[in-house]
């Protein structure tokens, strides 16, 4: 890929992205203070501007080098986790949850948006060309990260937010060791990538949701 083909497509996965780890991030900490932490709010990440939510390697160096040696057909990032003190939620059982699945939701919510966003270019604007291809591509992208993201971010191990979630549905003894893998969590994940069973896991789900969206699209 030459440079200006490397240019134009960051250009088309640049905005998704950034909208879809920032907003995901940002979701935790308004149904966190909604359930009474305002540890976030303190913190000044309550905010959409992604410079607030900048993961160094997150958000810069690993999306850019997929984008680089995939040439688009793979990107993946994050951001800088929102503050979350569980023990100052209402219910921290269940408020857990909420705050925990409010990510993945957020996600959800912004894939249905790209793809009626698809749907409304394609039907109402009648573009062409290479500006008919930039909207469709950031539309796609926009879905398949926000799908990558919620569909992740789901697993049930910790600190994904999968693994929040089951830890508030788990009983009391049951939550606490599986918190106690926590440390652990990122190494597991590691391993169930390397050794494609992450794949295996994830495929159901990640074609099921994106069939679906690009169904809603009009680009099935």
């Amino acid at each position: 890929m030459d440079f200006a083909g490397f240019v134009r497509l960051l250009s088309v996965v640049i905005i998704p992205v950034l909208f879809a780890i920032t907003v995901h991030e940002v979701a935790h900490g308004w149904v966190a203070r909604y359930f009474g932490d305002h540890t976030a709010e303190r913190a000044g990440r309550l905010t959409l501007n992604p410079i607030k939510h900048i993961d160094p390697m997150g958000t810069v160096v690993v999306p850019l080098m997929l984008l680089l040696f995939s040439g688009g057909s793979m990107v993946f990032g994050w951001a800088k986790p929102v503050p979350v003190a569980f023990h100052k939620l209402g219910n921290p059982r269940r408020d857990m949850i909420l705050v925990a699945a409010a990510g993945p939701a957020s996600n959800l919510i912004m894939a249905t948006g790209w793809a009626l966003l698809a749907a409304f270019v394609g039907t109402f604007l009648g573009l062409e060309g290479a500006t008919e291809a930039w909207f469709r591509g950031v539309c796609v992208t926009g879905i398949l990260i926000n799908v990558v993201l919620a569909v992740f971010n789901l697993l049930p191990v910790p600190p994904l937010d999968g693994g929040r979630v089951l830890a508030g549905l788990l009983p009391p003894d049951a939550a606490m060791w599986l918190q106690r893998i926590e440390p652990f969590g990122f190494l597991i994940v590691v391993a169930l990538m390397f050794t494609g069973i992450l794949w295996r896991l994830l495929e159901p789900f990640l074609f099921f949701f994106n069939d679906f969206f690009w169904s809603l699209a009009g680009l099935g």
